[in-house]
């Protein structure tokens, strides 16, 4: 599994078309802020929802710190996809001064 940092996540966010990023935290954690364009797939559904993701690019997983997401990359790396585990999570994306998206 390879970590990166927020900036790198930033960095590729900025590109189009941009990254899929999976948010494992669960719902009241996604809808309180989370990073653009993430999809909610909460760690307690992600093996029963593989279908949803698009194997043939990288998942980058996020989750409140880093320790979720790492079993996330676990499990996905066991079904054969490439990941990437936000290193910190919402948390140090917060902290790095980057925007957040809050359900309506």
């Amino acid at each position: 599994m390879v970590e990166e940092t927020v900036q790198e996540l930033a960095s590729a966010l900025a590109v189009h078309p941009a990254p899929q990023v999976v948010d494992v935290r669960e719902p009241h954690e996604h809808a309180a802020g989370h990073l653009p364009g993430a999809r909610l797939l909460p760690l307690g559904q992600l093996a029963g929802r593989l279908g949803e993701l698009d194997r043939s690019q990288v998942v980058h997983v996020v989750c409140a710190s880093g320790n979720r997401s790492r079993v996330a990359c676990e499990l996905l790396e066991a079904q054969g996809f490439r990941t990437r585990n936000v290193a910190g999570g919402t948390t140090a994306w917060r902290r790095a001064g980057h925007a957040v998206e809050v359900a309506r």
